[in-house]
């Protein structure tokens, strides 16, 4: 089975976005323009920080849909749920 129960995968789009906010984190002190070609000044620091925790959110967040999409789909036990949950949290920690 491996999962597919909750919005055919949707969650996988947190991945995206994920990867769109380290991006704009990678380049922010780089030069950049706007759609309409006009600079834009770097972030500052306090703004980056939010972008981190915005992306550690969307990874915890990652995390719980694919476990609960698993668990639903029939693919983990509820004891299973709990092990891999706990297992990949920490691992998102360290």
């Amino acid at each position: 089975m491996s999962g597919g129960h909750l919005d055919d995968y949707g969650y996988y789009r947190l991945h995206q976005t994920i990867d769109a906010i380290e991006d704009l984190i990678f380049k922010n002190n780089s030069e950049r323009t706007n759609d309409w070609g006009e600079k834009i000044e770097p972030y500052s620091s306090v703004t980056i920080d939010r972008f981190r925790e915005a992306v550690d959110l969307l990874k915890r967040a990652y995390i719980y849909a694919h476990r609960i999409d698993w668990l639903e789909s029939g693919d983990d036990s509820e004891e299973d749920f709990h092990i891999r949950l706990t297992e990949e949290l920490i691992k998102l920690e360290q």
